[in-house]
């Protein structure tokens, strides 16, 4: 599907031939004298056009208009969310099997916010997973061209919201792929496939290296499955290389039975979630391919699955990880942080100017903040505030959460230098605070995305977040130098 950007306005609009046209209308709407905007007056004065967000109203055929549908939606105030909410409403209303090319255009001067915010849920609402299925869903839509007044900053956060999309469509498709159809080597593959693109590298260190390199914590989650490890290094050159990058660790379990301390049934399938930070270093990677920001990034993935055997680690099991710390492992199934710590000590020797990991680390967390806003855990006010400020600007939102030095004590190990795990109470932060000992080296950043990461019930799929989050943040980086 190609996504085209026109800055004719309502004026250009009645012009466009397409399938479909969906009219995004905001409250306050004022008439010019083309044939186009008289219409929508009559409409909104024949009250059979509310501007109330989601509102629609459907019309087939129209010698106004050039295209063969045509569906006119409120706005309301023309904000991100409004127009959000609006598209999916619309699209709703103009889809069909005859929809090939669909023109979407705002009927007044809209700010930069909306644009992300109408390319971002055309690209969600017209995404489909087909990879595993024998008949895919057969798409017919080739072509969506978005029309808007022409303003200084239109064509940059088209551009932006675009490669944000490809990229967040990346990490839906990795997130949304069975484990046996998205296995460490295969997430390895994809890795290599990506770095491909100008600017990029790729590395894999397999079971020998990360051997050699002391990373027991993350060995030993993956010892019970017969998968090998895999450990992803991707790196961007944007910048000069002795300029010092930001590093993003995606934690990359490829699927979750909890291992020895294993999950309950229901809804385990869910697991294959669990490399969604994986999935989105990947989907950020692809962002940064397209847009060639002036700025060094390395991209971290500790990839392995989690399995019960008879080679698995146990509860009460003591390793010992990259920097030399012995961990008691209480939970298995607290397998992440397992992996990711070893990941955090690795991107030391990168002399990094901040470290971001990105996991679907605790069920705590979604009780915390739900569906709506990934938690971020930082020590760094600045480094939080930015990331903070990434998601509201990329409408992918965060909340930053404590990290007081209390949540550590139920870490203390009779056995070990530190515990895995700390009880339920404060589940998401005890789980930070034993992130945050194997990150004193550099300015860091913990983002638990359980919640966000993926939708169950009807709408079960990844939601590709936090990948505007990520590159709204190192977008914001590049800029400030």
């Amino acid at each position: 599907m190609n996504f085209e950007l026109k800055t004719s306005g309502l004026s250009g609009l009645a012009n466009e031939k397409s399938d479909g046209l969906i009219v995004l209308v905001a409250t306050g709407f004022s008439a010019g004298k083309d044939a186009l905007s008289q219409w929508m007056a009559q409409a909104i004065h024949a009250k059979d056009l509310d501007t109330a967000a989601g509102k629609v109203l459907s019309v087939y055929q129209s010698a106004v208009v050039q295209a063969t549908r045509t569906v006119f939606v409120g706005i309301g105030k023309g904000s991100a969310k409004e127009v959000r909410a609006a598209i999916a409403a619309a699209v709703g209303a103009v889809r069909s099997a005859n929809l090939k090319k669909l023109t979407v255009g705002f009927a007044q001067a809209t700010e930069a916010a909306a644009v992300r915010a109408a390319v971002g849920t055309l690209h969600d609402v017209f995404y489909s997973y087909s990879t595993t299925k024998s008949q895919a869903e057969k798409q017919s839509l080739q072509k969506v061209t978005l029309v808007i007044d022409k303003s200084a900053d239109s064509a940059e956060a088209f551009a932006r919201a675009l490669a944000i999309a490809e990229g967040a469509k990346l990490a839906k498709e990795w997130g949304n792929r069975p484990a046996n159809h998205a296995t460490p080597t295969m997430l390895a593959k994809a890795a290599q496939e990506l770095a491909k693109a100008p600017k990029l590298h790729c590395e894999v260190l397999g079971l020998k290296e990360v051997s050699k390199l002391g990373m027991g914590s993350f060995m030993a989650v993956a010892q019970g499955s017969a998968q090998p490890l895999q450990f992803i290094v991707l790196t961007y050159h944007g910048a000069a290389k002795n300029k010092a990058p930001t590093v993003l660790v995606g934690k990359g379990i490829t699927f979750d039975s909890g291992g020895i301390s294993i999950k309950p049934a229901a809804e385990m399938d869910e697991m294959k979630f669990d490399m969604c930070g994986a999935a989105s270093v990947l989907g950020t990677f692809k962002a940064l391919s397209v847009l060639k920001p002036a700025i060094n990034v390395v991209g971290l993935i500790p990839a392995c699955e989690n399995l019960p055997s008879s080679n698995s680690v146990k509860p009460g099991d003591v390793v010992t990880s990259m920097n030399g710390t012995t961990i008691e492992i209480l939970n298995t199934d607290a397998e992440g942080r397992l992996i990711l710590c070893d990941a955090l000590t690795y991107a030391e020797r990168f002399k990094p100017t901040a470290v971001v990991d990105i996991a679907t680390l605790t069920g705590a967390c979604v009780i915390a903040l739900g569906a709506v806003r990934s938690g971020i855990f930082s020590a760094d006010d600045a480094l939080a505030a930015e990331l903070v400020e990434a998601g509201n600007t990329a409408q992918d939102l965060g909340w930053r959460m404590p990290l007081d030095d209390d949540y550590a004590e139920g870490l203390k190990s009779n056995f070990a230098d530190v515990a895995n795990v700390a009880g339920r109470p404060g589940g998401a932060i005890t789980a930070a605070k034993f992130l945050q000992r194997f990150a004193a080296k550099y300015p860091w950043a913990h983002i638990d995305i359980a919640g966000t990461a993926w939708r169950s019930g009807a709408a079960k799929g990844a939601t590709g977040r936090p990948v505007g989050l990520l590159v709204e943040y190192l977008l914001g980086r590049a800029q400030a130098k």
